[in-house]
């Protein structure tokens, strides 16, 4: 599973950081506190994404246009 504190995604206001109802989120939300002085670091429950092989950075990628012919 690829359940990492690394898939953070970084907003204009906010650095959301997922968790995973482990005793490690803390740790990783402080970590990440002191290197994003500039803005809040968020955590977001992201178990049922990862159960799906993503994460929160992975659901901010690009999606490709669908049915457009040229």
């Amino acid at each position: 599973m690829p359940a990492s504190y690394a898939n953070f995604y970084i907003a204009n206001d906010a650095v959301i950081v997922p968790t995973f109802n482990d005793p490690q989120d803390r740790v990783a939300l402080g970590i990440l506190g002191d290197l994003f002085t500039d803005r809040p670091v968020v955590g977001i429950h992201a178990v049922d994404l990862v159960l799906g092989f993503g994460s929160l950075h992975c659901l901010t990628q690009q999606q490709p246009t669908q049915g457009v012919s040229s």
